[in-house]
């Protein structure tokens, strides 16, 4: 009897002394794993955590590090907004043996840029070190990845004009607005409009926070800036870091770091979806980056913000020149008096002074222009 108790006690200790390895995916909205290798042993376990953007955990052989390896470890693309979301999204792998795994991101443009990870490289005098792993991919630069996931748009909603009644306990009024199947019908906020507050530039990182909300008809959307120098530029689904014409453009405002920049606010008028971005390109595209947003987007349908988010990081390898100015600056024009067919004036490029407040009709939405 004793004897069985010893083996048995002892069957159960690997369990026991297994290691759970924490590795981060693309923190700080860098094209990373951290860390970018672990040395694990048979039954631990390595708990990939995914950060803002929309990257994944993909198997790969060392020859070829941007192609997915057939039945091979693959968590699929994991989009995560922002690093304030309440619980991270995770994959886990379990270390069945020693043998080196490889690791890459199926995101374009990203395993090209040095974004593989590996458990039980080779040591750094092997020629089939990680850091060999890495080379390799950053040389191929992904050109063997015809296997990579690719982002496509989704087939174009059917927009139309409709007409609706809107009423709060002092008032009714008629709403006539342009949308697409799935939007909610205009209804007042319950108990009175809500403010909203969207964090430019969220924990330093190339995020909105939350991106992604929704508001009723006369609440107010308030975009506060922090460190760096950002934007809030309007565009649309398909085409996410070119500006919308006869959208909003709140305009450069640069902000010293631990500080807090100005507030500048929206007043919403239907609920058409209302897509966003910074248009800060350098040093890099930050819509590109995953810097977008959207207020009221129809997430039962396949324009939904996660692949408005996905589209926008496939224009990473694509220079934005020319579609946004990327020195951080921004001019100052007075808004047309014309307006279009869904009553939206024309585009307004701002700087935003203290103590100025203008109001202006845009594409589904009022433009509060100042300091808050």
């Amino acid at each position: 009897m004793m004897r069985s108790i010893i083996t048995t006690t002892l069957a159960v200790l690997p369990a026991a002394l297994a290691t759970s390895w924490d590795v981060s995916v693309g923190p700080n909205g860098q094209l990373i794993y951290y860390p970018e290798y672990v040395l694990a042993e048979v039954g631990d376990t390595v708990n990939m955590i995914f950060h803002p953007k929309n990257h994944t955990v993909t198997q790969s052989s060392f020859d070829a590090p941007c192609v997915p390896l057939p039945g091979g470890v693959s968590s699929g693309f994991r989009p995560v907004a922002s690093d304030s979301d309440p619980e991270l999204p995770n994959f886990v792998i379990t270390v069945n043996d020693t043998n080196p795994i490889w690791i890459h991101c199926e995101q374009k443009g990203h395993c090209g840029a040095g974004m593989v990870f590996a458990i039980n490289p080779p040591d750094a005098s092997s020629n089939h070190s990680f850091a060999a792993f890495q080379a390799l991919a950053i040389e191929l630069n992904g050109t063997q990845t015809s296997a990579l996931s690719s982002v496509s748009t989704p087939p174009p909603q059917s927009w139309a004009t409709a007409t609706a009644t809107v009423s709060d306990a002092s008032s009714t009024w008629v709403s006539t607005y342009t949308s697409y199947s799935g939007t909610p019908e205009p209804t007042y906020a319950a108990g009175g409009p809500v403010t909203h507050n969207i964090t430019v530039g969220i924990n330093g990182q190339l995020a909105f926070g939350p991106s992604n909300i929704s508001a009723a008809i006369g609440d107010i959307v308030e975009f506060t800036f922090l460190a760096k120098n950002h934007s809030v530029v309007q565009s649309s689904f398909s085409d996410p870091c070119t500006p919308l014409a006869d959208g909003f453009n709140l305009g450069f405002h640069p902000v010293d770091a631990n500080t807090t920049g100005p507030t500048l606010s929206i007043t919403i008028n239907n609920t058409t979806p209302i897509w966003g971005y910074c248009a800060q390109t350098n040093p890099v595209s930050h819509c590109g980056s995953g810097m977008v947003f959207s207020i009221n987007a129809v997430e039962s349908g396949p324009n939904n913000f996660a692949a408005f988010l996905a589209l926008a990081e496939a224009t990473l390898t694509n220079s934005t020149s020319g579609k946004a100015a990327s020195g951080g600056t921004a001019s100052a024009s007075s808004p047309s008096s014309s307006s279009g067919s869904n009553g939206a004036a024309s585009a307004l490029n701002v700087g935003g002074g203290l103590g100025v407040m203008v109001a202006v009709l845009v594409m589904g939405a009022t433009v509060m222009i100042g300091m808050l």
